[in-house]
């Protein structure tokens, strides 16, 4: 597989470490400073991108690739705001691109864990409150993951209508606590409470190396996609 890596912090580094050793060429590493060397790629000589780079590089990135019929997958978050806008970007020109909050297969069984107690729970008269504890280079708050959980346990929970970053004021609000504390890669935890007892679920990444390889698996199935 032929991949371009949008963004090279942390991440990006990880990636091409790791699809190197598994036999992927990296074909191309855009970072900040020579973003000029895109004009230098087509379809041609790359298979699929994936971008881990700033919120403020990920929608014209998403869109270069979407131009170049390159499909792209993408973990950076902190862009929302404008995903409706990239959606219509992506139909329009017929392009391809998958975005997630995250890309660990350990976290997207949480996602699923998360959603079936948001059923369970729904009308036994429990509190729900969320914490997402990451490192300080961390740039978004609420993390993307922690947005994810959030919306699922609101459209399977009866409960709670809207999410903040901040502590709740109403029974409506579900409140989620961010905390930066290095060198946390991530945890989520989720929090169910009555004056009876108490339930938590909790996902703790231990390295960056779970979100890797699973944006390099997802990769390899995006590229044959549309």
């Amino acid at each position: 597989m032929k991949i371009l890596l949008l963004g090279y912090g942390k991440m990006g580094q990880l990636i091409d470490q790791l699809a190197t050793q598994a036999g992927h060429e990296i074909v191309g590493k855009i970072h900040i400073n020579n973003r000029h060397e895109l004009e230098l790629l087509s379809n041609q000589e790359v298979e699929v991108a994936i971008d881990f780079s700033q919120p403020s590089a990920a929608i014209d990135n998403i869109k270069w690739c979407i131009d170049h019929q390159i499909p792209v997958a993408v973990g950076t978050t902190g862009w929302l705001n404008h995903k409706e806008e990239v959606d219509q970007y992506c139909e329009s020109n017929q392009g391809t691109y998958l975005y997630a909050s995250n890309f660990s297969i350990g976290v997207n069984i949480f996602f699923a864990l998360n959603k079936k107690l948001a059923q369970l729970m729904n009308g036994q008269g429990y509190d729900i409150s969320t914490t997402e504890i990451h490192h300080s280079q961390k740039l978004d708050a609420p993390s993307g993951t922690s947005i994810t959980l959030a919306e699922d346990i609101i459209d399977h929970n009866d409960e709670k209508k809207i999410w903040i970053n901040e502590k709740a004021a109403s029974e409506k609000e579900l409140e989620i606590l961010s905390e930066r504390v290095d060198p946390t890669p991530g945890t989520h935890i989720i929090n169910y409470d009555s004056v009876i007892d108490s339930i938590q679920i909790k996902h703790t990444a231990h390295s960056r190396e779970g979100f890797a390889m699973g944006a390099i698996a997802v990769a390899q199935w995006l590229k044959d996609q549309k």
